[in-house]
C-alpha cells in the first residue's frame, strides 16, 4: 500500500506486490498530465491475475484517467504526457515495439454507457472477429454462443439473435458490449462505471457477471459505488487527487483502512 500525498502521522506503507506470476498488470512511477497539468502521480501498483479490483475515489482523483492509460486511449490526445511503465504480463504497453492494436485486443474496455453497434445482436459479437480473421461460421457460431453465455446473455438471446440490438433493454445492451469484447479473448477487461447508468435488477446482473468472469480473466472496475466495490472487488485502490493513497484486499480497505482518509471516503465523510 502507498500513503503518498497524507499529512497523517503514519509511516510510509510499502508498495503492495506480487510475483510475476500472480500479477497481470504492474503500473510503476507512473504520471499522466493533460496540457501540463497533472492528472495521476506516481502511482504504483500491482493487479493480479484472474482478480478483480477496483478503483474508488472522489470525481476528477484519477481513476478513469488510469483506466483508459491501461490500453493507451490517451494516445488519441496530442495533449497528454506521461512518464513511468504499465506493463501487461511484463511488456512494457509503451514499448516500440508494442502493437497498440493487438494491446486493445488483449486489453478491452467496457464504457459507462452501452454502445452496441446499429447491427444484429449476432453481428455485434462477431464484428470483432470478422475484423481479426476469417473463421467458418460453425467456428464463427460457437464462439458467439460462448461469449454471449459467458455474459449471461445467451438464454435472453438464442432466439432472436438477428433483432437490432438497439432493441434490447440497457442493462441487456451492457452485458452486449461486454459479450462483444469477451469474443475475441481479452486478458484483460477494463470496466468503467459499467451499471451506473442501470436499474437495480440490471445493476446485479451485471455484478454477477463480473464475479464470474474473473474465472476466465483479469477485471479492473472504476466505480463510484462503494457497497458495489465492496460486493464484487478482491482488491481496492482508493485515489485522490490523482494519487494513490491506499490499496489492498477490499475486507481490509473497508473494515480496516490504514489511513484516516481512507475510512472518510468510504464512510462519506469526504465526497
Amino acid at each position: 500500500m502507498l500513503a503518498s500525498l497524507s499529512s497523517e502521522n503514519v509511516a510510509p506503507a510499502p508498495v503492495m506486490r506480487f510475483s510475476a506470476e500472480q500479477c497481470c498488470l504492474s503500473i510503476a512511477q507512473f504520471y499522466l498530465a493533460y496540457a501540463g497539468k497533472t492528472a495521476l502521480h506516481d502511482l504504483t501498483l500491482d493487479l493480479p491475475r484472474h482478480h478483480v479490483t477496483a478503483f474508488i475515489g472522489p470525481s476528477g482523483c484519477g481513476k478513469s484517467t488510469l483506466l483508459r492509460a491501461i490500453n493507451r486511449l490517451h494516445d488519441l490526445n496530442e495533449s497528454v504526457t506521461h512518464s513511468g511503465h504499465i506493463q501487461l504480463e511484463g511488456q512494457d504497453i509503451h514499448a516500440p515495439d508494442m502493437n497498440v492494436t493487438e494491446l486493445r485486443r488483449r486489453v478491452g474496455m467496457v464504457f459507462q454507457t452501452p454502445n452496441p453497434f446499429p447491427m444484429s445482436i449476432y453481428e455485434n459479437v462477431a464484428f470483432g472477429l470478422r475484423l481479426q480473421q476469417r473463421l467458418p461460421k460453425r467456428k464463427r457460431d460457437d464462439i458467439i454462443e460462448w461469449a454471449l453465455t459467458s455474459a449471461a446473455l445467451w438464454d435472453e438471446v438464442k432466439d432472436q439473435l438477428h433483432r437490432s440490438a438497439w432493441q434490447l433493454s440497457g442493462g441487456q445492451q451492457q452485458r452486449l458490449v461486454i459479450a462483444r469484447t469477451l469474443a475475441i479473448k481479452p486478458d484483460v477487461l477494463l470496466l468503467d462505471e459499467p451499471a451506473s447508468a442501470l436499474d437495480p435488477i440490471s445493476t446485479l446482473k451485471i455484478e454477477e457477471l463480473i464475479r464470474n468472469l474473473k474465472s476466465q480473466l483479469t477485471l479492473v472496475l472504476v466505480t463510484h459505488n462503494m457497497q458495489q466495490a465492496a460486493r464484487v472487488s478482491d482488491y481496492t485502490a482508493f485515489l485522490q487527487q490523482g494519487e494513490l493513497v491506499e490499496y489492498g484486499p477490499t475486507d481490509q480497505v473497508f473494515t480496516n483502512p490504514r489511513l484516516q482518509r481512507t475510512e472518510n471516503y468510504i464512510t462519506g465523510r469526504i465526497t
